[in-house]
């Protein structure tokens, strides 16, 4: 299942159980509403928030809004822009155990992260 798939379905998870503790809230009066609203509307409030804050590791904005597919590791799909250079910074992406380089734009700043070997 693709992550834009999950993101889509936790979303309306999150939403549905954060109208839901919404109208107990407020139908459903001060003891079913206090109690019941309450523990739908924080969780339902966390999911929200991690849907809208989270994106794929280690991929950069344009690969996410363009649909890429990630690359080895989580990272980007293929080399960077000649803008970006390789950096010393090596790392293991703990979950694929793949070494992962970083590059960056010294101009802007911007890092991106391609799987080695």
């Amino acid at each position: 299942m693709g992550a834009t798939i999950v993101r889509v379905i936790l979303g309306v998870i999150g939403a549905a159980l954060l109208i839901g503790g919404l109208l107990l809230l407020f139908v459903g009066g001060p003891v079913i509403g206090l109690g019941g609203g309450f523990w739908l509307i924080v969780p339902g409030a966390i999911l929200l928030i991690a849907v809208l804050i989270e994106s794929t590791r280690y991929r950069s904005q344009a690969a996410e809004l363009g649909h890429m597919a990630p690359g080895p590791g989580g990272g980007e799909p293929s080399p960077p822009e000649p803008r970006f250079r390789p950096t010393e910074e090596l790392f293991v992406d703990p979950t694929s155990k793949r070494r992962m380089r970083v590059y960056l734009d010294a101009r802007t700043g911007e890092r991106r992260y391609v799987a080695e070997g």
